[in-house]
C-alpha cells in the first residue's frame, strides 16, 4: 500500500500550506537538544543496516514492541539485526494513532523515498533497500544530518567528558556545526552514594585534583564549565524530577558532602537542598559565560526496578510525574533574577496538566533584556506528538507570545529522527492556518509567514546567538 505522507500531509487548509511550503519547508534545521553520539558523527559512521540506524537506543520503540508480547531477545537482546526489523516492521501497523506510525513513515520516505506502508510482508525487502543505500556516503552519518539541512546540533555531554569527538568534529570543518552542552545530573545526584563517590573519583582524575570538600566539587565544576566553554559549548542541561528551592539555608552543603563522602544517611530534605545550592551555584556561572540553561522536569526514572537490574537505564522504563513545580520554580527563578544572575532558561514539563505553570512561570521573568529570554520549551518525550505540540503551541499563544518561541528539537538518540522537525514544522502551520481560515487571524501571508520562519529558525538562531 502506498504511504499516507503526501506533499500536504497534516496541512488541512489552503492557508496552512501556503505557510509550509512557502515559509517553513526548506529552512535550515538547529537541534539545540539530543542525545546523539558524538562518536558516530567524528567517524562518519556507516550503519551496516537499518536497525542500528533506527532501532538503537530508541525506548519508544522498544515500548511499543514490549506492549505487542514481543520478546525482548528482539528488542534489546542479542537476535539479529535482520530479526529485530521483521519484528519491528510486524509491529507497526498496530502502532496506529502513536507518534511512532507517523515518524516511521515520515523517516522511510525522507531518508530512503520509500512510499510504502511498512508491513511484516514488505519488511525483508525494506531491510535490504535500505541496507544497501546506509553503505552510499549520501547515508553515512554526515550525510544523513546534511540531507535534513541540519545546521547545527547541541549533544548531551557530562562534565567529565574530554570532548575530544567535537574537537575532531570541529576539525573536519563540515555542517552541521556540532556543539556540546554541559549535563551535570550526575554531579548533585547524592541519592546513590556509592555510584556518586564513583563519579568524584572520576572527575577528580579529569580536573587533576581530589574533590575532598563541597567547594572542590564546585572548583571541579566551573573548570570544566570553561573547557566546554573554550570548546564551543553555549548550552546546560538539566533532568530533574522537580526544581527544589529553600528560601533558608536550613542545612549546609559541606556537611551534606562529608556524610556522601562517609556514606552516612542523608534525609530527603537534604538531597534537595544539596540540589538546589548547586543548580542555584552553576546558573550563575552560566550567566556570567552568556550560556543557555535548560531544564527538563516532570519524569519518574525507572519504574520497573526488576528489568532495570536486568536491561539497565534509558531503556523505556520511565513514565509522567505528577510533581508540584510552581512554588520551587518560582524561588529559584527569583532568587537568581534578584542578584541579575539568571541566565536565558527553557523550561520542559512533561507532564501537560502543568503547561500553564511552566508558560506564566516563563513570562514572570522576561525582563525586556531580550527577546524570549525565558522559554516555555518545546513539548517534550511523551508530549512530542500531534496533540502534545499543538497543546504546547496553543498554551504558549495564550499565556505568552508563541512569536517569541525558539521552536522544536529532536531529544533523540537516532540519526533517522530529524523529520520531527518537518512534523513539527507542519502542525505549527496548520495551526495558524486553521485559525486564518476560521477568520480569527488576517489572511496576511507574509507576516504569518514570518512568524513561521522566526519559530521555526531564525529565533532559535538569534537566542543562542549562532
Amino acid at each position: 500500500m502506498k504511504t499516507f505522507i503526501t506533499d500536504d500531509f497534516l496541512l488541512h487548509n489552503e492557508f496552512s500550506k501556503k505557510l509550509y511550503h512557502g515559509f517553513a519547508a526548506a529552512l535550515p534545521i538547529i537541534d539545540y537538544h539530543n542525545h546523539l553520539s558524538p562518536q558516530d558523527i567524528s567517524e562518519n559512521r556507516v550503519f551496516e543496516n537499518i536497525t542500528q540506524a533506527w532501532l538503537e537506543g530508541d525506548h519508544y520503540k522498544w515500548r511499543a514492541m514490549r506492549t505487542l508480547g514481543i520478546d525482548e531477545k528482539y528488542i534489546t537482546g542479542n537476535a539479529p539485526d535482520k530479526e529485530k526489523f521483521l519484528k519491528w516492521a510486524e509491529a507497526v501497523p498496530y502502532t496506529v494513532r502513536n507518534p511512532l506510525y507517523h515518524w516511521t513513515h515520515l523517516e522511510l520516505q525522507r531518508y530512503f523515498g520509500i512510499d510504502l506502508i511498512l508491513t511484516a510482508n514488505n519488511a525483508e525487502e525494506i531491510f535490504d533497500l535500505t541496507s544497501h543505500m546506509l553503505q552510499q556516503e549520501s547515508h553515512h552519518t554526515i550525510g544523513l544530518l546534511q540531507n535534513k539541512k541540519v545546521a547545527h546540533l547541541c549533544t548531551t555531554d557530562d562534565p567529565m567528558d574530554t570532548l575530544e569527538n567535537h574537537i575532531r568534529i570541529s576539525d573536519l570543518n563540515i555542517s552541521p556545526k556540532v556543539l556540546p552542552t554541559f549535563r551535570p545530573d550526575k554531579a548533585y545526584a547524592i541519592e546513590d552514594k556509592t555510584t556518586y563517590n564513583a563519579y568524584l573519583e572520576k572527575l577528580g582524575a579529569v580536573v587533576g585534583f581530589e574533590l575532598n570538600n563541597y567547594d572542590d566539587l564546585l572548583e571541579a565544576l566551573t573548570s570544566r564549565i570553561d573547557y566546554f566553554h573554550k570548546i564551543g559549548g553555549r548550552l546546560a542541561d538539566h533532568g530533574l524530577e522537580q526544581m527544589y528551592y529553600f528560601k533558608k539555608d536550613t542545612y549546609n552543603c559541606e556537611s551534606i558532602f562529608k556524610k556522601v563522602v562517609n556514606r552516612t544517611s542523608l534525609s530527603i530534605e537534604e538531597v534537595h537542598f544539596f540540589k538546589a545550592k548547586t543548580l542555584l551555584f552553576l546558573s550563575k556561572q552560566y550567566c556570567k559565560r552568556g550560556w543557555t540553561q535548560q531544564y527538563h522536569l516532570g519524569v519518574i526514572r525507572d519504574n520497573n526496578k526488576r528489568l532495570l537490574s536486568s536491561l539497565g537505564p534509558d531503556t523505556g522504563f520511565d513514565s509522567i510525574g505528577d510533581f508540584s513545580h510552581a512554588r520551587a520554580l518560582s524561588g529559584f527563578l527569583n532568587e537568581l533574577d534578584s542578584t541579575n544572575e539568571l541566565p536565558k532558561t527553557i523550561l520542559y514539563n512533561l507532564n501537560s496538566s502543568d503547561n500553564d505553570v511552566f508558560a506564566t512561570m516563563a513570562g514572570n521573568f522576561n525582563d525586556g533584556s531580550l527577546k524570549g529570554k525565558i522559554q516555555f520549551g518545546s513539548a517534550w518525550w511523551f508530549l512530542d506528538q500531534k496533540d502534545g505540540m499543538e497543546k504546547q503551541i496553543n498554551t504558549l499563544s495564550n499565556m505568552g507570545l508563541l512569536s517569541c518561541f525558539v521552536g522544536m528539537l529532536t531529544d533523540s538518540r537516532s540519526f533517522l529522527s530529524f523529520p520531527r522537525h518537518e512534523y513539527f514544522r507542519r502542525i505549527l502551520c496548520n495551526v495558524i492556518g486553521t485559525d486564518v481560515a476560521k477568520g480569527e487571524l488576517p489572511p496576511d501571508e507574509q507576516w504569518l509567514g514570518k512568524i513561521v520562519s522566526d519559530i521555526c529558525y531564525y529565533n532559535a538562531k538569534e537566542y543562542f546567538d549562532l
